[in-house]
């Protein structure tokens, strides 16, 4: 069953589609969260982003468009908490699990993997939330550029730009590490 036709169906008082829905997005919020908090406030802002869904679901008018929407709302959830701890962008560090080289040709050593994604992770803990932010929705959630404009509230070449900058940002990370080894 879709997600549009989850969502019409909760917004019709299905508690079984609600059910559905919350079920078949709780790990990708989860793992969005926790791509930008640390684990400890990722359950909390987790929970919390839920609870938002829920309350608000009855007024989506665009059920076709429930992910980008969903991830709005969650988006919302963690910078109001990275807010609430935190007053400059900046100095903001999470965690990330994931590997964003997606042309890796996948035959590789399971123990470098785990080597790779620790020093991926350090070097993604250093870029600033806007950057981080779109790394993580882009290419972890895999949303689509408009997507994420939605989500961010800015137009898409404002997306790509902070891509783009993100990207470079990573590459000259990788770079003083050569040249420091």
């Amino acid at each position: 069953m879709s997600d549009e036709l989850l969502v019409v169906r909760a917004q019709l008082g299905n508690r079984s589609a609600l059910e559905e829905l919350v079920a078949r997005w709780q790990r990708p919020v989860w793992s969005y969260v926790r791509r930008m908090l640390d684990a400890e406030r990722a359950d909390d802002v987790a929970q919390e982003a839920w609870v938002a869904v829920v309350r608000a679901l009855p007024r989506l008018r665009e059920p076709d468009r429930f992910a980008p929407w969903l991830f709005t709302i969650v988006r919302r959830a963690a910078l109001n908490r990275l807010r609430g701890q935190y007053a400059d962008r900046h100095d903001l560090v999470g965690d990330f699990e994931s590997d964003l080289d997606r042309s890796d040709d996948g035959a590789r050593d399971p123990v470098d993997g785990l080597a790779d994604r620790a020093e991926m992770v350090a070097r993604l803990a250093r870029l600033p939330v806007l950057e981080r932010e779109v790394l993580v929705l882009h290419y972890l959630e895999d949303l689509s550029v408009q997507d994420c404009a939605q989500i961010c509230g800015v137009p898409a070449g404002t997306i790509k730009s902070r891509l783009n900058r993100a990207r470079r940002m990573l590459r000259e990370h990788v770079q003083e590490e050569g040249e420091r080894t």
